[in-house]
């Protein structure tokens, strides 16, 4: 059962916030294109690093990969990830012929402790909904295309259970550090909309 009386509708704390920010941006103490870009950095960059820190020590360390499987609440919680919304995590993991997709159907619910805040796109009725009837088109639409053959698993966040898609670990990787594979692991991948990033491009971005 989903909880909605934090996530259908902006909370009183939530609306003093935009209230408050609408006055200090006509007052001119605030440039909202400057608060945009600090909430796209804390979506794409500084809170997606807990999980991929997470998938990364999974992918090298198999006895972390196995707690991960059997309690993912408390394996990411010896990591110092812990969230404050109380809900129980659960990894799930991609691999051949295997795909996972992470929704919320009735709300927003999104496993913020590892991947700081949620995509505008994972919140939209239109994602939400089309999830679970078209996954493989739902996909498409991000530009992932699966092999024939591979199913596609769609898990339904609630408000007391939340997922992390542990996506499978690129080719070419033997031997790499954690801190290196946890560039590889980017935030698409950990909700099921994207594959981890591959060695290639990954270097090719670096050298940018």
């Amino acid at each position: 059962m989903h909880d909605h009386s934090d996530h259908s509708h902006m909370s009183d704390i939530e609306a003093r916030v935009r209230a408050l920010e609408t006055v200090l941006t006509e007052k001119g103490y605030i440039d909202p294109a400057a608060v945009d870009a600090i909430i796209q950095t804390y979506e794409t960059e500084i809170g997606p690093r807990n999980g991929a820190h997470v998938v990364a020590k999974a992918w090298s360390d198999p006895d972390y990969r196995a707690w991960l499987e059997e309690d993912a609440t408390a394996a990411i919680h010896s990591l110092g990830y812990v969230s404050r919304q109380g809900e129980h995590m659960q990894a799930v993991f991609n691999g051949p012929g295997q795909h996972h997709l992470v929704v919320c159907t009735l709300c927003s619910c999104y496993p913020w402790s590892v991947l700081g805040l949620p995509p505008v796109w994972y919140k939209s009725p239109p994602f939400r909904s089309r999830a679970v009837i078209d996954p493989r088109g739902v996909l498409a639409d991000f530009g992932l295309v699966l092999p024939e053959g591979t199913a596609v698993t769609v898990h339904d966040s609630t408000a007391e259970m939340r997922y992390l898609v542990v996506p499978e670990r690129p080719e070419g990787t033997e031997g790499w550090s954690e801190e290196a594979l946890a560039g590889l692991v980017n935030r698409d991948s950990m909700i099921g909309t994207a594959l981890a990033d591959e060695p290639a491009e990954h270097a090719q971005e670096g050298a940018r």
